[in-house]
């Protein structure tokens, strides 16, 4: 099983966004903070998952534990439902993509729990700044 922490970061709603991602497996761990562009901090927390979900594939394990501080993300999936017009063409996409592993859990962690998938997303916003 993967264990996946994603987090995701705004210099402003919008602004220069970044996703970051720590993955741990077979008693490894693998980060990556990505620049997203400007977004808003939910449309980045989308991505973020969109953006772990993809990297999981390349670790073919068919089984993935998602922990997210995003309460809308978190709510979105289990629900496979979303309000706003802006996010479903992202929840679609999520949905999509966690329906390729053979077992797919996401869920809620306090922010502190989270703190190294913050630490990965912040550094992602100065990485678009640095573009």
């Amino acid at each position: 099983m993967i264990e996946v922490y994603i987090d995701a970061a705004s210099a402003g709603n919008p602004g220069p966004s970044g996703a970051g991602i720590y993955i741990k497996y077979n008693g490894q761990a693998d980060t990556y903070s990505i620049p997203l562009g400007s977004l808003t901090n939910h449309e980045a927390e989308f991505w973020a998952l969109i953006k772990a979900l993809e990297i999981c594939h390349q670790h073919s394990s068919a089984i993935i534990s998602v922990r997210s501080d995003s309460t809308l993300v978190v709510n979105a999936l289990e629900k496979e439902f979303v309000r706003n017009p802006t996010y479903i063409p992202l929840l679609e996409k999520a949905v999509e993509l966690s329906k390729t592993f053979e077992l797919f859990f996401i869920k809620w962690i306090p922010s502190k729990e989270n703190r190294k998938a913050d630490e990965l997303a912040k550094k992602a916003i100065r990485m678009n700044q640095v573009k």
